[in-house]
């Protein structure tokens, strides 16, 4: 069994062909992919199969998924070109003839009005009329999305427009294992995975990161369009900053809340909650 794992240079990417490792998948039987594969050097000594691979370039994708039976697609950072990129990836899968197409979405990808919500709903859909099995992995935000902002939030506190919102983010390493679980046992096709850990409120997290520190850490509300001049004053781009508000303008309205324990099921275990993810980072 050959298992294709896209964006092996990302954080995500990698953690997936970890989790195959761990999960006892031997390393000549992925095959890791990314645009530099220099950076892969490492997998390819421990016997993984590294190949180059760009979205936007469909003749590297159909080399690079030859004799794949699984593919874990994971999804593009660059936003504007994953549609076309998702018929670039779909047109090299069926060629190749792969068995499951894994693609790594958003939460709630079908309903949700979040702006990064529009071009995975495309690619959903994109797949789903190849006529490939499919699964779909719908992850909601990652912990480490906050954590690196520990200091800041120490310092100045918390701001942003998420309200009473919450979401159920969990660690990337989670979303990778629950991603190798599908690749590597029966059962997925045709499924769409609502992902997500215990759900929390930013007074929540400043709450439990007040807890841990001894510090006192409030939550700052903010109207949408005043939290993205708070974001720009900070040196944040305005496109980025805007998409940035319109996640927490999401939150407030429950669209980054994983309904159901999908997560918890893939993995037969609770996944790590946020106050182990503060700790771990304190």
């Amino acid at each position: 069994m050959s298992i294709i794992v896209t964006g092996a240079t990302g954080h995500l990417g990698r953690l997936i062909v970890e989790s195959l490792l761990g999960r006892g998948v031997p390393a000549d039987g992925i095959v890791a992919l990314g645009r530099d594969t220099t950076r892969l050097a490492d997998l390819a000594q421990r016997g993984v199969t590294v190949r180059r691979a760009d979205y936007n370039e469909p003749e590297s994708l159909r080399s690079a998924f030859a004799g794949g039976e699984k593919l874990l697609y994971v999804s593009g950072t660059e936003l504007g070109r994953r549609a076309e990129q998702a018929r670039n990836v779909v047109a090299a899968a069926r060629e190749a003839g792969v068995g499951l197409v894994a693609y790594t979405s958003i939460v709630k990808a079908d309903t949700s009005r979040l702006i990064l919500a529009s071009e995975h709903r495309a690619t959903e859909e994109e797949i789903a009329a190849s006529g490939l099995p499919y699964v779909f992995l719908r992850n909601s935000w990652y912990i480490e999305n906050y954590l690196p902002q520990i200091p800041t939030y120490l310092e100045h506190g918390i701001a942003g427009a998420a309200g009473d919102g919450q979401v159920s983010a969990a660690v990337r390493a989670d979303y990778a294992e629950a991603a190798a679980v599908v690749a590597t046992t029966d059962g997925h096709a045709g499924r769409a995975y609502e992902l997500g850990g215990a759900p929390f409120t930013m007074n929540e997290f400043a709450a439990e990161l007040s807890r841990q520190t001894g510090r006192v850490v409030t939550y700052t509300d903010l109207p949408e369009e005043k939290y993205v001049e708070v974001l720009v004053g900070a040196g944040v781009p305005r496109d980025y900053a805007a998409l940035l508000a319109d996640g927490d303008r999401g939150m407030a309205q429950g669209e980054l809340y994983a309904e159901g324990d999908d997560l918890a099921r893939l993995l037969g275990r609770e996944p790590v909650t946020l106050a182990d993810a503060i700790r771990a980072a304190l």
